[in-house]
């Protein structure tokens, strides 16, 4: 069990302070601080190199990347419209009964129709314990392919009325 720190310790204090114990109980004791402990600390020369083990991971070096566009944000009216269940899809893509490929097809078709729709609802399924939803996993993969990557703005879950979490919204960039 570790210690608490000082700001906790205060916090905990005030916290204590503002609350009155039940009838025929008694207010719990604040837990003692701990005693500072006196080490002595080596000269600097004197020190050994922390072991291998012992050594703090590196911080994994920054990537100049630009953000994925399946995560970007949307203005906030899509996103209460999606909250709420109102947004109605243009198009609605139902996958069940598909193959992987036949399913990569299908979507692909749907993304580069070009007839104007603006949001297609994608139904994947949900999986089952012995049944996994794979083309549910790979619809992330799908979309970042570089034929339909520029197509799509934005990938949503679906408002339970459209399916939940077995459904997506697959919101489309305007044509140019």
């Amino acid at each position: 069990m570790r210690r608490l720190s000082a700001h906790e310790r205060a916090l905990w204090a005030r916290v204590a302070a503002s609350v009155k114990p039940l009838p025929g109980r008694e207010m719990p004791k604040l837990p003692a601080a701990p005693a500072p402990v006196a080490t002595a600390e080596p000269p600097p020369a004197a020190k050994t190199p922390p072991s291998p083990s012992r050594r703090p991971p590196a911080a994994p070096a920054a990537k100049a990347k630009a953000p994925h566009p399946l995560g970007a944000t949307l203005d906030g009216s899509w996103d209460r419209q999606i909250a709420r269940g109102r947004l109605a899809p243009d198009r609605v893509v139902d996958l069940h009964g598909h193959t992987l490929a036949t399913a990569h097809g299908v979507l692909a078709s749907a993304i580069l129709a070009g007839d104007g729709a603006r949001v297609i609802l994608v139904i994947t399924g949900k999986g089952r314990p012995d049944r996994p939803a794979r083309i549910r996993d790979e619809l992330m993969h799908w979309l970042d392919r570089p034929d339909l990557r520029p197509h799509v703005a934005s990938l949503r879950g679906a408002h339970p009325r459209h399916g939940g979490g077995g459904a997506f919204y697959i919101i489309l960039r305007r044509g140019k």
